[in-house]
Order: structure tokens, then sequence, then C-alpha cells
């Protein structure tokens, strides 16, 4: 299973991004092969319109089947979201990546 979560760094010990659309990186994890991959997602900071669902479609690129986030995916990139199939768990605005993927493992989300 690949789990994406949004982060605001690339390591472990980052602090999680509560946004979606303007998240910094996407910090995936495949628990089958235990493999950490990152995506530079920053550049959507300049875009006046539309971050959530571009981000929504280079999430879809990475055939994720879980999202991690603080507060979830807005109205048009959570449309593009549910389209993917990926399951989407918020809460984890306040947490590292790590504290956030152990309250997923624990049914601590939403």
């Amino acid at each position: 299973m690949k789990i994406l979560l949004t982060a605001t760094g690339t390591e472990w010990d980052s602090k999680m991004d509560p946004r979606f659309g303007r998240t910094e990186f996407f910090f995936i994890y495949d628990e089958e092969t235990e493999k950490v991959e990152t995506y530079d997602n920053r550049a959507i900071a300049n875009e006046a319109h539309g971050a959530g669902p571009l981000t929504a479609q280079k999430m879809s690129e990475y055939k994720v089947d879980v999202l991690i986030t603080g507060n979830g995916p807005g109205g048009n990139a959570a449309a593009v979201v549910t389209q993917t199939g990926t399951k989407v768990f918020v809460g984890a605005g306040e947490m590292t990546v790590k504290e956030a993927y152990e309250a997923y493992k624990n049914g601590e989300l939403k």
C-alpha cells in the first residue's frame, strides 16, 4: 500500500503540512517495499487559483492508496481525489510525518 502524507520536509521527523493543495512536499511511503519517495510541491505556491486540483492531479500520478493530511482537500480537489479512489485521512496537521503514519496505523485519524 502506498501512502502519501502532506509534509513541510522530506524526512520522517518533518512536520506535517496541514494544507493539501499548497503542501510543500509529498512524502510517499510504500509499505510493501518500505521505500520513501518525496516530491517537491513548493512551486504550486505561485498558482493564483486551482492549486488543490493541480496537486490532486500530481498526486494521482503516484498511484497512492491513502492520503494523510491536516485539513483535507477542498471541494474541487476532493472531486479529483475521489475519482482516484484514494482514501483520505485528516487530523494530522499538528504531527510529524512519523506520528501521522503511526496515528493512521492505530486508527486515530478521521
